[in-house]
């Protein structure tokens, strides 16, 4: 018979629980991963921690970081000495100076060159700009400036505007910009696109000629010499002046005593006389009755 000392176990070799769980996070691609960098991260920063907890320490490093900046922004390619502006009138480039205040010598780190450009946008008579460095040192302001298209009359003065209706700048007289045309009224800003169309478009009464008048803020009154007018319709207009003018041409209408040609109602022109030519056609029709 066998002794039973034999079938006792000396130990069991099966893992503990606690080993098996290490051996199975040991074979997981991430744990792996994790445990190779993030350790090293966290006594990198723990270590950084400790190091950065001195004052001095901080104040030191932020002097040196201070220095490096302050030594590669000093170099000379860097460096900006002067502006040149192309492109804008004189009264315009002194504008820019003085809304710009840069002082020179300075670098290209400190000027920020888009808040500049908004700024120099602000200013009326300026319609577009680019700010560049140019090699040299140099702060390149490049204007386009805007090209006044008519004089606008209102109640508070003068003002240059340009084809799009953008205030350029005001004026003190007409006779200043005697060589643009005049329009005047409330919302003749809004429609200067339609008073140049206009403008264009009478030509042939250049010599007559004196502006546009902007009625109700919706249709225009071409006004002549002698206190003549034609009145347009808010919509056809141009189609209703070269019908005038049309009339012009075939009858010499403006020659005649004429107060104002009514094309309002376009399919229904109206011709109202002055007041001297009402009497005397009433007194000529009273002689033709008296005849009869």
């Amino acid at each position: 018979m066998r002794p039973l000392t034999r079938w006792v176990r000396q130990g069991d070799p099966a893992p503990s629980r606690l080993a098996y769980r290490m051996e199975r996070l040991m074979l997981t691609p991430l744990f792996r991963v994790a445990l190779r960098l993030g350790v090293p991260l966290v006594a990198v920063v723990a270590a950084g921690a400790v190091y950065f907890s001195d004052a001095a320490r901080r104040e030191a490093i932020v002097g040196a970081v201070a220095n490096l900046r302050h030594a590669i922004e000093s170099r000379p390619e860097f460096r900006v000495d002067l502006m040149a502006i192309d492109g804008a009138s004189a009264g315009v480039a002194a504008d820019i100076r003085e809304i710009l205040q840069v002082d020179f010598p300075t670098t290209s780190f400190d000027l920020d060159l888009d808040a500049m450009r908004a700024q120099v946008l602000e200013l009326s008579p300026v319609e577009a700009v680019a700010l560049r460095i140019r090699p040299g040192g140099i702060l390149q302001v490049d204007v386009t400036e805007r090209v006044p298209a008519v004089v606008w009359r209102h109640r508070d003065g003068l003002d240059l505007l340009d084809a799009g209706g953008a205030l350029v700048h005001p004026v003190d007289s007409r006779a200043a910009r005697a060589d643009l045309p005049l329009v005047a009224g409330e919302g003749a800003d809004a429609a200067v696109a339609e008073a140049l169309a206009l403008v264009a478009a009478a030509r042939p009464l250049h010599d007559r000629f004196r502006g546009l008048i902007r009625v109700g803020e919706r249709r225009w009154d071409v006004v002549l010499d002698r206190g003549q007018r034609i009145l347009l319709p808010p919509t056809g207009a141009r189609r209703a002046l070269e019908r005038v003018i049309a009339m012009d041409q075939a009858e010499d209408l403006f020659a005649r005593d004429v107060a104002a040609v009514d094309m309002r109602l376009p399919a229904r022109p109206t011709i109202r006389l002055n007041a001297g030519a009402v009497e005397e056609l009433r007194r000529i029709r009273a002689l033709q009755w008296g005849e009869e």
